[in-house]
Order: structure tokens, then sequence, then C-alpha cells
């Protein structure tokens, strides 16, 4: 099966932070996804376009923080993240992109 828009759409970008990286020594590896985007979807989406087998899919949805800039109120969007567990002896290079 080839990897279609849909896909691509669910997948918006990796999360490269310090404990993202800690979490890769487990196997997994930490993606942003639209809020509308279910765990099959992201499953799905994983294994076709970087070639890996899933094994579970955690979602986190980080609610946007209200911040002061120059005397506004701003509002964040908020976020939905999803770690993604992969197969034992599979990886995904991040770094190399799609």
């Amino acid at each position: 099966m080839m990897p279609t828009a849909r896909h691509y759409d669910t997948i918006l970008a990796p999360v490269i932070t310090e404990k993202a990286t800690l979490l890769s020594d487990q196997n997994k590896v930490v993606f942003r996804v639209p809020l509308e985007a279910t765990k099959p979807e992201i499953t799905a989406a994983v294994e076709e376009l970087f070639k890996v087998k899933v094994t579970k899919v955690n979602t986190i949805l980080q609610k946007g923080k209200t911040k002061v800039r120059r005397g506004m109120r701003i509002r964040r969007s908020d976020v939905k993240k999803a770690i993604v567990t992969l197969a034992e002896g599979q990886s995904i290079d991040i770094t190399t992109g799609l």
C-alpha cells in the first residue's frame, strides 16, 4: 500500500526535545498530530510512511497557555502529541525527514 495524502496530513512534525530524545532509548518516537487524529490513523500513517511496525500509540492533548505580550493577553494553540512505541529492533531516524 502506498502512502496517501491523508498519511502525510496525520503526521505534522517530529517533536525534538530533551524528553523526546530520552524516550528514543525505549524505542519510542514523539510526533505532533492534528487535534482530530485518532490512534488507528496515527498507527497507519507511521507504518506506511516509515515502513516500521507500531505496537502502541499514546496521545497527549496539551492545552494552550495564556500569555501576556505587550500588555495583551494571547492564548497559544492547543497541541496534540502522539508517543509511538515501535516493535523491538525497529527505529526511525527523524533527523533525515521523509
